[in-house]
């Protein structure tokens, strides 16, 4: 229903980046974070993306040739555990409904400390759980019985949405994915819940 662009609005709020920075974006390749931390520094910032899937970049890519955007982007397809960048090259590291899909979480986190500067900050937003065990057995409900189905009216996909909804129950809780963030190297570690634990932003520093 739209929700994730709120998700996605409130991500960049917590962010809060400035100017003259430079953000890796890793599995963006759509460009929804990267246009807003565009706007948000006013095109006076540069942003690399970095994505696995190639049709994502090319839809990335698309994408900013229709907002116009005079920022110079830089498209890369690349892999979230093995980061072709060289130590400590970037202010802020994000990724956005990403890093549920990616095999290696601790191998993935030791990446993103490799190529921040030291000061640089990690932001994570993820599918997460809900805290309140009444929704959440609601939201259970919901997630197994109707989204599938819905993925089959509206995209003829149901497999891809069923596959949604089992990653997300596998994918450590915010608690376990804080002391992940925290063993590879982070600090002043941590979450915020939105919509009730639906989706969490998760927060860390390399000092």
């Amino acid at each position: 229903a739209g929700l994730h662009r709120l998700w996605k609005d409130s991500f960049i709020d917590w962010l809060a980046p400035r100017k003259n920075t430079h953000l890796l974006d890793v599995a963006g390749g759509t460009g929804d974070i990267a246009f807003r931390f565009i706007k948000r520094t006013k095109n006076e910032a540069s942003v690399t993306i970095l994505d696995r899937n190639e049709n994502m970049l090319k839809e990335g890519k698309r994408r900013s040739i229709v907002r116009q955007e005079e920022t110079d982007l830089e498209w890369i397809c690349g892999d979230a555990m093995k980061l072709p960048f060289q130590n400590g090259v970037f202010d802020y590291y994000t990724i956005s409904f990403g890093i549920r899909n990616v095999l290696d979480l601790k191998k993935c986190l030791s990446e993103a400390y490799r190529v921040l500067r030291p000061g640089g900050r990690i932001m994570i937003l993820e599918f997460s759980k809900i805290e309140n065990q009444t929704l959440n057995k609601i939201y259970d409900a919901f997630s197994f019985n109707v989204v599938p189905r819905l993925g089959k009216i509206f995209a003829n996909d149901s497999e891809s949405y069923q596959y949604l909804i089992e990653s997300i129950r596998k994918f450590p809780s915010q608690e376990k994915l804080a002391s992940l963030v925290m063993e590879a190297g982070f600090r002043q570690v941590k979450y915020r819940n939105l919509t009730q634990g639906v989706v969490a932003m998760h927060s860390g520093w390399k000092v």
